[in-house]
């Protein structure tokens, strides 16, 4: 029953040569460059439970943003203080980059990541070309929270609560599944590149943290001269 488990929650055909070893403590398991691997039990709860609190703030999000606009005057829920203020937020340009709100987006974008995560949580064996898709799609959403994290500290000098819960699910989803990607073989890696590839496999956990904490301290530097006053 072991080898069935196997063979349903990993793909074949994965990118490296047979006998291909590497990784702390030893040789990686065959099919993968590191000896620690992205489980597939890790990748469903972070694909299931991100979406969903994803999809919560996306949706909540946007129902803000429908009151805000019936009424002016309407104070969000997420609007704490002059800095915590997602109504200063949904009201720029950069909150509706593509012509509609960006929770929108969100909206979709989680639905689909809660909808793999039950699949592969299901030990549902996902096509190569749908796990490609989607660390494509998250690599994307990646590069447009980045933006609007820069934005949001220099260009509108607000923070949306509920936009940094969605920061808060993008960053260790994209980190994972680069890793994961990087040890199947789904981006291509070559021989040069391999020790440094199995070092963000290995190291993937360290990453999301260093991520978060460059996040943090971007804040808190931003915004000290107001933090400062609550001391």
């Amino acid at each position: 029953m072991a080898g069935t488990t196997d063979r349903v929650e990993e793909l074949p055909d994965d990118g490296f040569d047979e006998g291909s070893t590497g990784g702390a403590g030893g040789g990686a398991p065959e099919g993968h460059l590191s000896a620690l691997p992205v489980s597939p039990r890790t990748r469903g709860l972070l694909l299931t439970i991100g979406g969903v609190l994803g999809f919560v703030a996306a949706f909540t999000l946007t129902i803000e943003r429908i009151r805000l606009l019936q009424d002016p005057s309407y104070v969000p829920s997420c609007s704490l203080n002059p800095i915590i203020s997602c109504g200063s937020v949904m009201q720029t340009e950069q909150a509706r980059l593509f012509g509609f709100p960006n929770p929108l987006i969100g909206i979709a974008a989680f639905a689909i990541s809660t909808f793999l995560g039950v699949l592969v949580l299901s030990r549902v064996a996902l096509p190569r070309w749908v796990e490609r898709g989607y660390l494509l799609g998250i690599t994307l959403g990646t590069v447009f929270v980045g933006w609007l994290i820069s934005q949001s500290l220099y260009s509108i000098h607000a923070l949306c609560p509920y936009c940094m819960v969605v920061w808060a699910v993008v960053v260790p989803t994209f980190w994972t599944h680069v890793a994961d990607a990087l040890d199947r073989g789904l981006l291509p890696v070559p021989a040069a590149a391999r020790g440094a590839a199995r070092v963000v496999v290995d190291y993937r956990a360290l990453i999301v943290v260093l991520s978060f904490a460059a996040v943090l301290v971007m804040v808190a530097t931003k915004f000290w001269s107001y933090w400062s006053t609550l001391l």
